[in-house]
């Protein structure tokens, strides 16, 4: 079935509208087990590695490759709480409901804004052009009733709800955490509970293993995928996705290290720091950007398709 120009406009002002009308009561916070307690104790941070391979030039990035983790060093990190996987659209769904905060525009693109019941409000014919056009549903809706599409859209729905959120700043991860009664972890608390006290380079060990973690390099359909999905993407403490699937946002302003001899422009209150891997592809699909060490940095305000979060909270009573 064809639809004209207007009805595609009518549909798409009817979906980006009234995202968040359905307020309803606070579900309750999640339990302590979706938390992982990380005792006090000194962890290794930063690294001393260096480009002896003159990656930096071949793949022409902008800053030189290590420097910035420079010097490894040990630091004593008191006790803290850190969320087992990163925030999923499900939970942020929530937070833009109660607040009214303005939701990441994936949502907008791929519908996962629009609420069921404005799913159910629409005609036959409107429904197979949002389920095609807007859905992507991968199906002849032409061929496909109310009842059957309905279902699709609910199951599409339900798996987004398990994917990490992204497409958000760090301002509104940032206010999040503190809207579920938590905080930012800083730079220090990522890469000690992805690390471990030893520093490990990866959160399963020292060597590269791209199948381990949502690294992109087998081909998935989706860039993300549901929090947890490699078992083996796992701390020492049981903390997932640290080494891939989205980067995260961290509590801390992009400075050197104490001892450091680089200067990046970028320090100075101007960027925020960005931990670990995303699903890569090109370049970014190097093993580099999959270290626990490495240090991501991006304007505060800016949005990105692989950057989401984490929360803490910190075990001092």
């Amino acid at each position: 079935m064809r639809f004209g120009r207007g009805v595609g406009l009518a549909v798409l002002i009817m979906l980006s509208s009234g995202c968040s009308e359905d307020k309803g009561d606070k579900t309750p916070l999640a339990p302590p087990e979706n938390m992982v307690l990380i005792a006090a104790s000194e962890a290794l941070i930063g690294s001393n590695e260096v480009d002896s391979e003159g990656k930096q030039e071949a793949f022409g990035f902008r800053e030189p490759l290590y420097l910035d983790e420079h010097p490894q060093h040990r630091r004593f990190v008191e006790a803290f709480w850190i969320d087992k996987y990163e925030v999923t659209n499900a939970r942020y769904k929530q937070f833009v409901r109660e607040t009214g905060v303005k939701e990441p525009s994936p949502w907008v693109q791929n519908g996962y804004n629009v609420q069921p019941e404005k799913l159910e409000a629409f005609d036959l014919e409107t429904l197979r052009w949002a389920a095609a056009n807007h859905f992507r549903l991968d199906r002849d809706t032409r061929q496909m009733g109310r009842a059957e599409i309905l279902a699709e859209l609910a199951n599409i729905q339900a798996q987004r709800d398990l994917l990490p959120v992204t497409g958000v700043n760090w301002y509104d991860a940032a206010s999040f955490c503190r809207w579920y009664g938590r905080r930012l972890p800083t730079e220090a608390e990522w890469e000690k509970a992805a690390r471990g006290r030893d520093g490990l380079l990866y959160p399963w060990g020292d060597e590269w293993d791209a199948g381990k973690a949502n690294t992109g390099a087998l081909g998935e359909d989706e860039i993300v995928v549901a929090v947890g999905s490699y078992r083996q993407d796992r701390s020492v403490y049981g903390v997932f996705d640290m080494g891939g699937n989205v980067s995260e946002w961290v509590a801390d302003w992009y400075e050197p290290y104490e001892g450091a001899d680089y200067d990046s422009p970028f320090y100075g209150g101007v960027h925020k720091v960005i931990k670990g891997g995303g699903a890569g592809v090109g370049h970014y699909a190097l093993s580099y950007f999959f270290r626990l060490p490495r240090r991501g940095q991006a304007d505060p305000s800016a949005v990105s398709s692989d950057v989401g979060f984490r929360c803490a909270m910190s075990a001092a009573g």
